[in-house]
């Protein structure tokens, strides 16, 4: 009963193949192989468009390398206040911006509205020496509290961010679940309503260590590449990060993975809430679930050896708040996550015998 993070799965079966059959081959190094050419041409054929993409081993380096690429030293990413490049990034996307400022913007749920994005600019005016500058919006795609943001939303966004002289970057570490929830496609998700960098994460839904940097507009990344060097990003044998990305696009599997993941999120989710004394915080919208229940419950599903985090956020309305004797928890579901976990784990919550 592991429901800690997606990052606990293990690799789906097509990318750990794809990397054994790369081990066996002599290739050219630092991103010149052929398995990487094809990871490019794929992301540019699944957005329906030429992007310049860069193949990373981590999110944090995505993120960061992308933010440091839009953003200048004198520069103010606006983002959630609970944001994973605010909250868990141990301050990499402000260096590798040279010293960039990231502004949290509160708001339920993790989410960014326009409104808040534009009361947060009201304090920052354009032109004012002692100010830093607005240069980028950055939103989390499924975000920190599970929720996904419609292509609608992401255009507001996009709309404000653009009409304020910012570059908008989605962090899609969990990409493919928003995708997999929602149903809109790739385009119509980033560039269509105005995304002009994406993190594009594959390590959470199935790959070992794979994530890229997908621009929309190449002429933006005409100098990532050295970025991307200079940060220690460029892997020498580059082919492994092409494999795995190689793979996880061919024939949708990257969009099955996810939607199996969605699939043991909802139905933990819908048996929680048909369980007495639990309820859902947010609700389950991609593959995490946010529940609210007994602190001695949770208490005696981990003496039983189920695996979750306790989670504290500002982002909760007043009144739905846990009380005393109350825990709000998180639990992720995976690609791997096996009914039968999710069977033993809804059991135990209803008081069953271990």
């Amino acid at each position: 009963m592991d429901f800690a993070s997606d990052n606990m799965a293990g690799a789906a079966p097509e990318i750990l193949e794809a990397i054994g059959v790369a081990a066996q081959a002599r290739a050219s190094a630092y991103a010149a192989d052929d398995w990487t050419r094809r990871a490019e041409a794929g992301l540019s054929e699944v957005f329906e468009r030429p992007v310049a993409a860069f193949l990373v081993a981590t999110g944090t380096g995505a993120n960061a390398l992308a933010l440091g690429a839009v953003t200048p030293p004198w520069g103010a990413v606006f983002c959630h206040e609970e944001a994973h490049v605010i909250d868990d990034e141990c301050g990499a996307p402000e260096m590798f911006a040279g010293g960039a400022k990231l502004v949290g913007v509160p708001g339920y749920g993790a989410k960014l509205t326009p409104a808040s994005v534009a009361e947060t600019l009201e304090r920052f005016p354009f032109g004012s020496i002692k100010t830093v500058q607005p240069a980028a919006l950055s939103i989390s795609q499924a975000n920190e509290a599970g929720l996904v943001y419609s292509p609608e939303e992401v255009a507001e966004l996009g709309a404000l961010a653009h009409a304020n002289g910012m570059a908008l970057h989605m962090d899609g570490a969990r990409f493919a679940n928003a995708l997999a929830a929602c149903g809109a496609t790739p385009a119509a998700m980033t560039w269509r309503s105005g995304v002009d960098v994406l993190s594009f994460g594959a390590t959470k839904n199935g790959a070992v260590a794979c994530e890229a940097v997908v621009f929309f507009d190449p002429a933006r990344a005409k100098a990532f590449g050295h970025q991307r060097k200079r940060g220690g990003h460029l892997l020498s044998k580059g082919k492994f990060l092409g494999a795995q990305m190689d793979a996880y696009l061919q024939d949708g599997l990257w969009l099955r993975l996810a939607a199996r993941a969605n699939a043991s999120a909802a139905k933990l989710a819908a048996g929680l809430i048909a369980t007495p004394g639990f309820r859902l915080a947010f609700p389950c919208e991609a593959n995490e679930v946010f529940a609210i229940g007994p602190s001695a419950r949770f208490a005696a599903l981990r003496e039983a050896g189920a695996r979750f985090y306790d989670w504290t956020t500002r982002a909760l309305a007043a009144d739905g708040a846990p009380n005393r004797r109350e825990t709000l928890v998180r639990l992720v579901c995976s690609f791997d996550t096996r009914e039968e976990e999710i069977a033993k784990f809804l059991s135990l919550a209803a008081g069953g015998a271990r």
